[in-house]
């Protein structure tokens, strides 16, 4: 397995222009573009809520805490930035508009409430706007910048998950792997970590303790927010090398992260191998149109890179799973010498116990829209729309290139 990727820029012949992002939570704010707005009648409540340094989760956490009612009533489009200051929308059922808006909690406000027949779900919503500012910029900023954009505008951003999808540790897709090679002493073995990689100096002790094989110390003085870490301690010191039975400890959705990561970062490789390129089609790509997501097989690149040029389409890479739709030709080639260099195959995704992932396809790009920037002394403010299930991250390192 690979355990890391470079992730080239697309304007990499432009120098960046430094600086730091999210000083404060002020300086980065997302707001949801919904799919569709509330109608006004029926049984769900639609809370448009504002939080400020929190995760989405945590927020749903305090909400159905306040209200008395299960986090799984709770339902939402997408997950937003806990360091910064984030607008989207929940729906909760058989809640009044009058009680939402009358919640008071920490970090959180209640912007509007109305009412909805159906609860929201995970991926309706057309984008996210952004709005951030980068402090402490180049003296020559105001003149690369511009040069950044044009690119950007006309080529796309590049649509890479990048490192916020590999965990605080950055290992997140290394579990991933190793479960689904079915290798669950080395799933453990990332799950717990490497002791350079986090600054705590009880936690580092923990994770060295482990690694001298003794799991009983490690628990001992693992820190307590280390959840899943000590749960699968628990199991280990009771039943030692049953490694399995230890990851059973673990929550299935948080299991399912480290699978989506593990996806993330195969589909990151390819978006890197073909960046020089990534606004070109391949015959045998399968080409994704921008405005459904549906894909389709391009038998002849040239005819179809004329709607390519014009943003219609892109060219797709793989969410690898045992149901994926393949490309064809050398995009295939590409794709399955990736996948066989981690020692995987399609079949290893067909995971039991609710884990199955069947794969998808994914623009290898996306179009950037209302996109304007403006300077304050050494600040500079950048302002731009993206679809949904990408990251402004991904625009943001192409100009400072710090990251």
């Amino acid at each position: 397995m690979i355990e890391t990727c470079i992730h080239p820029y697309l304007t990499g012949d432009v120098a960046g222009i430094g600086g730091t992002i999210k000083d404060s939570p002020e300086d980065f704010h997302v707001e949801e573009i919904p799919s569709y707005l509330p109608c006004g009648s029926g049984e769900h409540c639609y809370l448009t809520i504002e939080k400020r340094g929190i995760t989405t989760l945590e927020a749903i956490s305090r909400i159905a805490k306040n209200l008395k009612v299960s986090e799984r009533e709770i339902g939402y489009a997408g997950m937003k930035d806990a360091v910064g200051v984030t607008r989207q929308t929940i729906s909760i059922q058989r809640l009044a508009p009058d009680k939402a808006l009358a919640l008071e909690l920490d970090d959180i406000r209640v912007v509007s409430a109305q009412r909805h027949s159906n609860k929201l779900k995970v991926g309706h919503l057309k984008g996210n706007r952004f709005r951030v500012v980068i402090r402490g910029v180049s003296g020559d900023a105001a003149d690369l910048v511009p040069a950044v954009m044009e690119v950007l505008g006309k080529r796309g951003i590049p649509n890479y998950f990048g490192y916020q999808r590999y965990g605080a540790q950055g290992n997140s897709h290394l579990i991933g792997a190793a479960m689904l090679r079915r290798d669950w002493h080395e799933a453990v073995d990332r799950l717990i970590g490497e002791a350079d990689a986090v600054r705590d100096e009880e936690w580092s002790a923990a994770i060295i303790a482990y690694k001298q094989g003794d799991p009983g110390e490690a628990l001992r003085i693992f820190p307590r927010h280390c959840r899943s870490e000590r749960d699968v301690l628990q199991r280990l010191v009771g039943r030692p090398g049953e490694y399995e039975k230890a990851l059973s400890a673990v929550h299935p959705r948080l299991k399912k992260i480290y699978l989506s990561a593990a996806q993330s970062f195969l589909f990151d490789q390819v978006v890197a191998r073909r960046i020089d390129a990534i606004d070109k089609l391949m015959t045998g790509d399968l080409a994704c149109k921008h405005a459904n997501g549906a894909c389709f097989l391009v038998e002849d690149a040239a005819a179809e890179q004329g709607r390519a040029d014009a943003f219609e389409i892109s060219a797709s890479g793989p969410m690898f799973g045992c149901k994926m739709k393949r490309p064809e030709g050398a995009a295939w080639d590409l794709e399955y010498e990736i996948l066989e260099r981690t020692g995987l195959d399609l079949t290893l995704f067909d995971m039991p116990g609710g884990l199955r992932m069947e794969g998808e396809r994914r623009p290898l790009r996306v179009p950037v829209s209302d996109l304007s920037w403006s300077f304050s002394e050494d600040a500079l403010t950048v302002e731009f729309a993206l679809p949904k299930g990408s990251y402004a991250t991904s625009l943001l390192r192409e100009i400072t290139k710090t990251f």
